[in-house]
């Protein structure tokens, strides 16, 4: 029962009570608190309220102590930087995500294009209407 008191598992992985996340983290309880409190580092709660804190939220709370005492910067620096970096890693993944579809896409119409000839583009200003041509088969008229 001791062990289930300092660690749990659930769809998180490993977790663990504040005053164990404290200790691997290298700061005080009320320290961790703090920064819930302001949302550097939101652990998850059991349904009684109690906080549990994963690997992730361990790494989270070395760089945040990192940056404020080897980088002298303070909490709200830090809270922007770490709001930053997770803004960023979403957009790189939604590039990633639309250059993947942008390939696909590419890929599906050059196969419908494969061995049917290709019409013209040609300039045709707002006010008119659409014009697709396509040439006549050869020997067709």
């Amino acid at each position: 029962m001791a062990d289930q008191d300092k660690s749990a598992t659930n769809d998180l992985g490993e977790v663990f009570v504040i005053s164990v996340a404290a200790e691997l983290a290298g700061m005080h309880a009320q320290t961790l608190r703090t920064y819930d409190r302001i949302g550097l580092v939101t652990p998850a709660r059991t349904r009684g309220g109690g906080r549990r804190y994963s690997r992730r939220d361990i790494s989270m709370l070395r760089k945040i102590q990192r940056l404020s005492q080897d980088e002298g910067v303070n909490l709200a620096g830090i809270k922007a930087i770490i709001e930053l970096t997770q803004d960023n890693d979403r957009l790189r993944a939604e590039l990633d995500e639309a250059r993947e579809e942008n390939q696909l896409l590419r890929t599906r119409v050059a196969r419908q294009q494969n061995g049917r000839r290709r019409g013209e583009l040609v300039h045709v200003p707002r006010s008119t209407a659409l014009v697709m041509w396509e040439p006549r088969a050869a020997g067709r008229r």
